[in-house]
């Protein structure tokens, strides 16, 4: 008789379906009976697909009102010292690094916002927080700066396979982005 067998849900690793542990990582294995949901950690729920789309929407906003004015100021003084638009010149060189420069500040300020506010006491950005929703491990626990500066450029992967990496919140059992299963990581809700 064949024993049945199942995957850690944390390193990829077959061990048996009876097993408790992993024999690889220790990681608690979830028993996976079909038609069974598999709860979620401390009787909370998980943060679906619309609201966590609601809540990124607010965390833009957030980011886009602080960088906004930053960005005003950066191109006001680029425009006040370069003329040539003025006389029907295309850009020179200098406009093409301010937006560059620019691109970078916005890309490390929405990572910092992203990973302190996730591996804060609070366990979520502002948006989440509206919602009461927390970013935690596997096991329902705080996560570390490093794993939410991974859960972050994970997100750069679910962006660039034309969103399904986001899509897969509304159809997985336990409402994770490929961001999430990559960072080892839940949103729970309450």
């Amino acid at each position: 008789m064949t024993e049945a067998t199942v995957f850690c849900n944390q390193c990829g690793q077959a061990v048996n379906a009876a097993a408790s542990f992993c024999t690889r990582c220790g990681g608690t294995l979830t028993p996976s009976i079909p038609g069974m949901t598999i709860a979620a950690p401390g009787g909370a729920q998980y943060g679906g697909f619309w609201i966590r789309f609601v809540a990124r929407l607010i965390d833009g906003a957030v980011v886009s009102i602080v960088l906004g004015p930053i960005a005003v100021i950066l191109m006001s003084g680029y425009f006040a010292t370069h003329h040539a638009w003025a006389r029907g010149q295309p850009p020179d060189a200098g406009f093409f690094v301010m937006i560059g420069l620019m691109a970078m500040v916005a890309g490390l300020s929405s990572w910092l916002y992203e990973a302190l506010m996730t591996s804060s006491s609070k366990q979520g950005t502002l948006g989440k927080m509206v919602f009461r929703m927390k970013v935690t491990d596997l096991n329902g626990a705080r996560i570390s700066f490093a794993r939410a500066t991974g859960r972050f450029l994970a997100k750069i992967l679910s962006g660039m396979i034309l969103n399904i990496g986001y899509i897969m919140v509304g159809f997985t059992e336990r409402k994770q982005g490929l961001h999430d299963m990559i960072a080892g990581t839940l949103v729970l809700r309450g």
